[in-house]
């Protein structure tokens, strides 16, 4: 792959797990620069049965992370963004990328449930000097919300190590 292309590709998923950290969304014209750095590749591509294996596996990776988008698994973002990294990345080495990408979600999941238990303890057993002990305040427990993982950062991880160590 030529170097500024790696760059440019490199660059915008690292903007996008930004994004998704900050903002928990990723947003489409992101998704779709990776899609059009993708399909650039295949345009340009000696090989046009690999380009051809590519489409394909991005149709199905698309129909399955629709599927689990349907079914509340995964946000609208990362059923976007997963087909659009099959095209960057190539039928070759997109089961790497979605073993790598796996192990990525299941690592950042793992850390964002320690990070918000932790958050969780602080604040139990932190309270302001001005609030005493055993006030109204400490019987209203208001329960934690729902934890989100921004698995646009483990798309981008292993987006990032599958296109920097392809042949």
């Amino acid at each position: 792959m030529h170097s500024g292309f790696l760059v440019v590709a490199v660059g915008v998923l690292a903007i996008i797990a930004y994004h998704d950290v900050r903002t928990r969304r990723i947003p489409n014209a992101l998704s779709l620069t990776i899609a059009t750095l993708g399909l650039t590749r295949i345009a340009l591509a000696e090989d046009a049965a690999a380009g051809w294996y590519t489409l394909a596996a991005a149709a199905v990776t698309f129909a399955g992370t629709f599927v689990m988008f349907r079914w509340g698994i995964i946000g609208g973002g990362d059923a976007k963004m997963i087909p659009a990294a099959a095209l960057l990345i190539g039928s070759r080495d997109l089961l790497n990328f979605l073993f790598l990408m796996s192990l990525c979600g299941g690592a950042l999941a793992l850390a964002t449930i320690a990070i918000e238990n932790l958050e969780w303890s602080l604040k139990r057993f932190w309270r302001p000097a001005h609030i005493p002990a055993g006030t109204e305040t400490d019987r209203v427990r208001v329960p934690p919300k729902a934890s989100t993982v921004p698995y646009g950062v483990a798309i981008a991880a292993a987006g990032v190590i599958i296109l920097i160590t392809a042949r």
